[in-house]
């Protein structure tokens, strides 16, 4: 395992975390699974568990909890807030209010005092910065949180929050967790080079593109994937953007089998190559799949087998533009473009 300091932060990180989604019923993971899981992952050397309140409506919260009692301090522990928990309208965003109480509630669930890393899951256009940074440093200072950081946040949003917290002399954002693969590299045209420029840590989830870069999906095959039984558009070879998926990923298979790597191996050596990526998360369902994730920890890809890829997937492309998650407002709603 290699490890990384995380941002400016000095904290040390393995270059995989361990991302806690599939925990509970997304993932259909028994408690007994999820510890396994966790238990085979520190031995592995991760040191890093990532999960978020509204995963399992708090579900995964509760399972990591219980897999980490006695040995909490030697895990980066990170959640996340502000996706809706229920149908109150006021139980998310990222307001001072409901931060305040999300994580006074995840602090119950896990069953610590404190989050290491505590991240705003999506940027809120109903809450100025000023309120949300306010909140986030006061409870930073209360000792609740150590650093507290954004995810799949557009690259002019992490700006215009640096500048606010400069402005409001407040704490600042110190970690990026967006969404990045071989087949999904917009981030490398702005978010990546903004994260370098501020020094923010990056944890990039989803480096095996929902189960395409994993070695199960090929040409010929059905997709069986767990993702696929419940996200199928996503899968359908029928449409577009995913035969352009598949094609990339024959071709990727190609460049693997002559480097002697498997698939997985390609694709979270390919994310962890990029000098502004401080890790990847990674979610085993199973504690297999974990095994055949960590072996590509000490993965370091050549710079032929790099070329390789850039010649398949350019540089700064989506293979699927339309699944990013961090798109502007007033381009998913037309009254927000019009007088």
């Amino acid at each position: 395992m290699q490890y990384r300091t995380l941002g400016r932060t000095g904290a040390q990180v393995s270059s995989l975390a361990l991302g806690a989604m599939n925990f509970g019923r997304i993932g259909r993971t028994t408690q007994e699974e999820a510890t396994a899981i966790v238990d085979a992952a520190l031995e592995g050397g991760i040191n890093v568990i990532d999960t978020a309140d509204m995963y399992g409506d708090g579900e995964s919260e509760e399972m990591v909890g219980k897999a980490i009692a006695g040995r909490r301090d030697d895990i980066v522990l990170a959640t996340k807030a502000t996706m809706p928990m229920g149908e109150e309208r006021n139980h998310r965003g990222s307001s001072r209010r409901w931060l305040v109480t999300a994580l006074d509630n995840s602090l119950r669930r896990l069953g610590v005092d404190h989050i290491d890393l505590y991240q705003i899951h999506r940027w809120d256009p109903s809450t100025s910065d000023e309120e949300t940074l306010s909140a986030l440093t006061d409870l930073q200072r209360a000792g609740k949180i150590r650093y507290f950081g954004s995810s799949t946040f557009p690259a002019y949003r992490l700006v215009q929050a640096q500048w606010a917290a400069r402005e409001h002399h407040l704490s600042r954002y110190v970690t990026e967790q967006p969404s990045y693969s071989i087949l999904q590299r917009g981030i490398e045209t702005h978010v990546l080079p903004v994260a370098e420029e501020y020094g923010l840590g990056v944890l990039a989830w989803s480096p095996l593109a929902s189960g395409w870069l994993s070695g199960a999906i090929r040409a010929g095959r059905e997709i069986t994937t767990s993702r696929s039984t419940f996200m199928p558009e996503r899968f359908d070879t029928a449409v577009p953007a995913n035969r352009a998926r598949l094609d990339a990923v024959e071709r990727l298979a190609g460049v693997a089998d002559e480097a002697g790597l498997t698939m997985i191996q390609l694709a979270l050596g390919f994310v962890t190559a990029h000098p502004a990526v401080t890790g990847a998360i990674i979610g085993p369902r199973t504690p297999d799949h974990l095994r055949s994730q960590l072996a590509a920890a000490d993965t370091v890809l050549s710079a032929d087998v790099l070329d390789a890829i850039d010649a398949i997937v350019a540089p700064g492309t989506d293979l699927a533009a339309h699944e990013k998650h961090d798109t502007p407002p007033a381009l998913l709603d037309p009254s927000l473009r019009r007088r």
